[in-house]
């Protein structure tokens, strides 16, 4: 969905409005123009003027006090809504409130720099502001920019994960026909599944590595690294360690993941990586999913819990 709301990203052109200022509290630009209400950490409103600024800026409302700013490169949970700057209907055009959580954002280059000199001035708890303009977009893309509206982004920062993985001792997960390899650190984990053993019938947890932090609640937004592979053929079907080990989000406990995965990890202590292995009706049931998972498929997955908000 951010990426989705940032167009195609890249870098901002040099002529960013803000761009150059260190300060906090830009007062030109788009921003100075817009009248945020509402406390972070809920849906904000914004009042429009009903001439659009079509330059970039910035502005941070609240600094927030938890932890440390983003780094360059690294990942970020926040909450975010974003609105068309047209001056007519200045439609809303998408808000993590009302999908129900926050996202993980890595910020690449891929982000336009008005939001990452944002994301670098506002800690966990904070909020800011910022008028994305097509000087944003790559040159080669701003003449293709509808005329007349830019995008306005408020941006809450819930926090920002200081793990990509489980840490700490591990353990055989004690389920026969399944291996786990933990080589420790940030390196990925291996999980076989090739066996003869018949599948279990109900679902199996495991710990591998438990972990020191509070117990996963329902409702949650959890933070995870991942594989998934079938039972008995060793297929891999899904994995973030293969997709370049950026670990992934879910609300958990609320039906937006598959029932095995809602059952399986509220209550995980956050910082553990556990296995779990889903019968088919608490999986993708008799349907199955896409090419790889049959309808009678067991699935066998390893997950690490990296936090949970």
């Amino acid at each position: 969905m951010f990426a989705a709301a940032c167009g195609s990203g890249g870098d901002a052109a040099t002529s960013t409005t803000g761009a150059s200022s260190s300060a906090s509290s830009a007062s030109s630009g788009g921003v100075a123009e817009l009248q945020v209400t509402g406390a972070a950490g809920a849906k904000p409103t914004v009042a429009f003027p009903s001439k659009v600024v079509e330059s970039s800026s910035f502005k941070v409302l609240t600094p927030g006090t938890a932890g440390e700013p983003v780094k360059p490169g690294g990942s970020v949970v926040a909450n975010f809504t974003v609105f068309t700057w047209d001056g007519k209907e200045n439609k809303l055009a998408g808000s993590t409130y009302d999908e129900g959580g926050p996202q993980v954002i890595t910020l690449n280059e891929q982000v336009p720099e008005i939001l990452r000199k944002g994301f670098a001035e506002t800690k966990g708890g904070g909020r800011f502001l910022s008028v994305v303009g097509k000087d944003a977009l790559p040159k080669e893309q701003q003449a293709q920019a509808p005329p007349g509206q830019s995008q306005v982004f408020v941006v809450d920062v819930v926090g920002v994960p200081a793990e990509k993985t489980a840490k700490g001792t591990a353990s055989d997960p004690g389920l026969k026909g399944v291996k786990v390899e933990s080589p420790g650190g940030d390196a990925a984990p291996k999980l076989t599944t090739k066996t003869k053993e018949k599948a279990p019938k109900d679902l199996v947890v495991k710990t591998v590595i438990k972990g020191t932090g509070p117990a996963v609640k329902s409702g949650q937004s959890i933070l995870v690294q991942y594989a998934g592979k079938i039972w008995g053929s060793d297929v891999e079907f899904d994995s973030s360690w293969s997709r370049g080990a950026q670990p992934i989000m879910f609300q958990i406990g609320t039906g937006k993941v598959i029932k095995g995965w809602d059952q399986g990890l509220v209550g995980v202590p956050v910082g553990s990586r556990v296995l779990l292995s889903i019968p088919p009706d608490l999986g993708y049931g008799k349907a199955g999913s896409g090419e790889k998972i049959k309808g009678t498929d067991t699935l066998v997955f390893l997950v690490d819990v990296v936090a949970a908000y």
